[in-house]
């Protein structure tokens, strides 16, 4: 049996003793009771059973009053009256150091972004918003995928940290984009540089840090909610997000839906193979895609412990354009001009699945970090069934499926043994598995196990002067397992008979790899400048792709063929950072000299497979020199202009490719900026106009079978504004942006499409709104 249990709710108002004016923002606590003031002086309590229960009224500048509350029917209700008050301290120092501060004593070459920056430029995938910052560009696969390139090196050379776990996938291939929700977002650090002392093998050309948002103050409740609507595609989004704390205990979290349909290019046919493609309504066809995310985080925090346990999970399915894979398309029976939002064949499904727990401790003079991860990658890329060579036409359209599983534990120590020093001690272990299936194959299952162990003391000779200096050991192992053909082949025999032989693609191997990293540097603060030097050592151990591969790649129509002789790539570089900055103006420039003494790439011979060109994995020595220059002035209170270039010059010296550059380098690109902060419009706070002009110089540095990109010019602009259009003084954040003002049709050479005479997206109009509560 049950009985209902009668529920009664405390209502009432603070006001100012002496004015009667309601007091917004005043703190009524209770055990286990909590409530703020609204701007009327309303509080409410709700959710009480009959009963006397005491309160502590307080706010800033009064002085707290207790009060006790007899709860029961027919309540009246209460009002309370604060006085006044004001309190002399005595003289206090505060000994500490901004963030600001901090940056310009590490030797360290890296940048901050914040969530400012990252609301003000959101594009439709996280790189595509960093690609802002000087240094930083993207290999884009379509409207809604893009992987991190800096100063011109990607794929597994650069990681991405989130939450103090490196963020493992199929990052190795060029069509497999970040699976990372950038809504939610708050800090990122960037380094560019070798970063593997403190990150391992696969940070050899830089990090892009996604750090844990700040913890919540105690007693709070927030969110938001964020619509996105673009033209060029048809996109429409949102995403709504929370967090609140008690006393000790916090949680976070986010949900996000993006849906869209085939994006728009300036032009209405593509040229791949000397076969013309037609596109309809100039709609990059089977472009389309959605993406489902979610996560949620649960936390404790005291004076000596916390700890946060994260989960996320990023769903997305997302089309290929139809020609970009063969030249099979012309014989397909799908209609892709039907709908630009269907997502036909061919089409990849990748779900990436994510706990993490970071916990600190501190005891003494001691803090322990613990990271502890662990990821689910599950991508499938289905494409149309047609038979190639011996192959016969397979039964589904399961192409390549890959499910890789990384368990991950990290651990640190920071301590001071004496005052100028700042010592970190450290240790990083990481297991992968991966499995594959589909009836094409690329890359074998393999397992690889890394461990790493480093030391680096930061210490100040002068409070203007500070030297970091560390070392690292990394050791590796790599299991292959074997594979065969899922049919048969014809072979010739020496006799002249024939065979039918399910050909071996890959075989159980075993390597095992280690090596050393070393960094040390200084930065030295002068008045308004800082200069910074760094030179290191670093090293990336090969991966199961550029080991193993052996088979045929539609992606990107070619044989990929593997090498198990490869060694680790061993890079030297040396990196410079001067900045100067006043409050109406700042500059600075960032070169580096880089060295690898075995850069592993692919590299296309003179030899085929059934009509495909085959691309083995091999080595050379490479140089590459260049950097970043920034500058920016406020003109007036309203105005302020920044300008930004970057260049990157390789050039192989030895191997196949001796005296050519790069694949995917980056040309030399310059970025101008002009802000306008207007006066209040009406009932619009804040309105801030921003003009962004880049100009991009042709790319004539190429390594066969690469062509020359043309230079161009692009106009975006956005205008961010704020609306009250509650009453709660969280007013409602507007963004418009139009992207490539003028149409413009050009040719992004670090673009997967780009490869197949792809020109980048047209004109592209975007509305978001941001509601706070």
């Amino acid at each position: 049996m049950a009985f209902a249990q009668d529920s009664f709710q405390i209502k009432g108002f603070v006001r100012n003793a002496n004015t009667l004016q309601p007091i917004e923002g005043a703190h009524i606590t209770g055990k286990g009771l909590f409530s703020i003031s609204l701007e009327t002086g309303a509080f409410t309590i709700k959710n009480l059973v009959e009963g006397s229960y005491s309160f502590t009224i307080s706010h800033i500048g009064y002085a707290s009053k207790k009060i006790t509350v007899l709860v029961q029917p027919k309540m009246e209700t209460v009002e309370v009256l604060l006085n006044e008050s004001s309190t002399a301290l005595n003289e206090v120092e505060v000994h500490g150091k901004s963030k600001q501060r901090t940056a310009k004593e590490s030797p360290i070459v890296s940048q901050t972004v914040s969530k400012e920056f990252l609301d003000k430029n959101r594009e439709n995938s996280l790189m595509q918003t960093l690609s802002k910052i000087p240094g930083i560009s993207t290999i884009n696969i379509g409207s809604g995928q893009s992987k991190p390139v800096i100063r011109g090196l990607g794929f597994n050379r650069v990681a991405v940290v989130q939450n103090g776990i490196k963020h493992e996938a199929q990052q190795w291939g060029n069509d497999h984009g970040l699976e990372i929700d950038q809504y939610g977002i708050e800090n990122i650090k960037i380094i560019k540089g070798p970063a593997s002392l403190v990150y391992g093998s696969d940070a050899i050309a830089g990090v892009l840090d996604i750090q844990p948002n700040k913890i919540p103050i105690q007693n709070s409740f927030e969110g938001e909610v964020n619509f996105l609507g673009e033209s060029n595609n048809n996109l429409l989004g949102i995403s709504a997000g929370v967090q609140a704390r008690k006393e000790k205990w916090f949680y976070r979290g986010r949900l996000t839906y993006r849906d869209y349909g085939d994006y728009k290019v300036p032009t209405k046919n593509i040229n791949y193979e000397n076969y013309i493609f037609e596109l309809y309504d100039n709609n990059l066809r089977n472009t389309a895609g959605k993406e489902a995310n979610a996560s949620f985080s649960l936390g404790y925090v005291s004076d000596n412990i916390t700890s946060e346990t994260f989960f996320s999970n990023v769903n997305a399915k997302n089309g290929f354009f139809a020609n970009a894979h063969g030249l099979e398309v012309r014989t397909s029976n799908i209609d892709y001009d039907h709908s630009n939002r269907d997502i036909d064949l061919p089409f990849h499904k990748v779900n990436h699945f994510k706990i993490t727990n970071n916990t600190s401790i501190s005891k003494g003079k001691h803090t322990f970090h613990f990271d502890l991860g662990f990821q689910n990658n599950h991508r499938g890329e289905h494409s149309e069934p047609v038979p190639h060579g011996y192959m016969p036409k397979p039964s589904d359209s399961k192409e390549r499926i890959f499910k890789k599983n990384t368990y991950a534990l990290n651990m640190r120590d920071v301590f001071k043994p004496i005052n100028q020093h700042d010592v970190v001690a450290g240790i990083n272990i990481e297991f992968q598995n991966n499995n594959i299936g589909g009836w094409g194959f690329l890359i074998p299952e393999y397992n690889r196990f890394s461990m790493g162990t480093f030391v680096y003391d930061q210490f100040e000779i002068h409070p203007n002067f500070h030297v970091l200096a560390g070392i690292r050991y990394d050791y590796g192992l790599m299991n292959t397992k074997s594979h065969f053909d899922w049919y048969p082949s014809t072979i010739n025999n020496s006799n002249g008979s024939t065979s039918f032989v399910h050909l071996q693609r890959a075989q159980n191997k075993t390597l095992d790899f280690g090596n050393i990293s070393a960094s040390a540097g200084f930065s030295y603060i002068l008045n308004n400048s800082t200069f910074k030097l760094n030179v290191g050592k670093s090293f990336r151990m090969p991966l199961p792709n550029e080991l193993a591969s052996d088979g045929v790649n539609y992606h990107m129509y070619r044989y990929e063929k593997g090498n198990l002789d490869l060694n680790p790539e061993e890079s030297y570089q040396l990196d410079i950072d001067i900045d100067h900055t006043t409050k109406q103006f700042s500059v600075g420039v960032s070169p580096f000299i880089n060295f690898f003494e075995n850069y592993i790439y692919l590299n296309p011979t003179s030899n085929y497979y059934e009509t495909l060109q085959i691309y083995e994995y091999t080595q050379s020595k490479v140089f590459r020199i260049g950097g970043e220059i920034r500058a920016s002035t406020t003109i007036s209170k309203s105005l302020q202009l920044d300008a930004s270039a970057e260049y990157v010059f390789s050039r192989q010296t030895s191997g196949a490719k001796k005296d050519f550059t790069l694949p995917f380098s980056p040309p030399l690109s310059g970025l101008f900026s002009a802000s306008y902060q207007f006066n209040d419009i009406f009932f619009l706070k804040n309105t801030q106009l921003i003009t962004d002009f880049r100009v991009t110089a042709t790319q004539d540095e190429i390594v066969p079978p690469e062509e020359k990109t043309e230079g161009y010019q692009m106009l975006n602009m956005s205008l961010l504004t704020e609306m009250n259009v509650f009453k709660n003084d969280m007013p409602v954040a507007i963004r418009i942006k139009l992207n490539n003002v003028f149409n413009t049709k050009y040719f992004d050479h670090t673009s997967f499409y780009r490869l197949i005479d792809v020109p980048e997206a047209g004109r592209n109009l975007s509305i978001s709104l941001t509601i706070p509560f």
